[in-house]
Formats: structure tokens, sequence, C-alpha cells
């Protein structure tokens, strides 16, 4: 499925305190953007595929091609490696793999192999994701 929209990596967490209630920590997602984009990614999944996961004792295979906004001020003669200031390809993948647990597979421990990229859009490409998720089995 390709899902539109402009990637955002999961951020790392900040404590804010003890739940006096469970003793838990609470902590706080510090990228604004991620909540939204793990929505889309969720809503996608169940419009087109339901709630059916594949079962947890299943391996799972992931691909993710990120295509991140292309830059306004980059010239269109030309498209660099999406290597600057657009996310870290791990936290990328981090926040597909949570927006996809229960929803594709029952947990992301599931996941045994995974081939992932990002790159910058083309002139006139729109941003977003390619995601592929294939039940493996056994029959690797």
């Amino acid at each position: 499925m390709f899902v539109p929209g402009n990637p955002k990596p999961q951020g790392s967490k900040s404590f804010k305190g003890i739940n006096k209630g469970t003793g838990r920590a609470i902590l706080a997602e510090s990228s604004k953007g991620v909540g939204p984009w793990r929505e889309r990614i969720r809503d996608y999944a169940l419009s087109r595929f339901g709630m059916t996961p594949i079962p947890g004792d299943r391996p799972v295979h992931v691909r993710v091609e990120f295509v991140m906004p292309r830059p306004k001020a980059l010239p269109k003669s030309r498209t660099p490696p999406a290597v600057k200031r657009i996310g870290d390809l791990d936290k990328l993948v981090r926040a597909t793999f949570d927006a996809l647990s229960k929803v594709l597979y029952a947990d992301d421990a599931q996941i045994t192999s995974l081939t992932a990229s990002k790159r910058i859009a083309e002139p006139g490409e729109n941003p977003g994701a390619l995601i592929v998720v294939a039940d493996i089995g056994d029959d690797r």
C-alpha cells in the first residue's frame, strides 16, 4: 500500500514524572508529527485490509520505501540523496512498525526481516511511504 503524506520519524521519549496510581513512568513523545503519521498509516491499512493481523507465531517481512517531501529550494534538474534533516531511517521504520502492530501483524516482534530505504521525491511525485508486509511463514 502507498500511504501519502509526510513521513515522520518516531522521536525519543522524555520523562514527565511518575504516575501515582500505577507507579509507572510517564513518557511523552518528543516528535509532534509522529502521532498523526502513525494514525494515517493505521487508517490506510485498516481501510484496505481490515483487522485480521498475521498471527503472532508467524514470521513477517516488511519492505518500506519512504518518499520524503521535496524541498522547495531544490532545483528540478537533480535529486540528491535523502541524507539531511529529513528523519533517521531507523526512526521512520519504528513509527511504521508501531502503526501496523495489531493491524497487519499481532506484534512488531514478529518482524524477522526488513528492507527499508528513504529518498527525496522526484519533481511532481507525492511524498509518503510504500509499505509491503508479507507473512513469510516457513517458506524462507
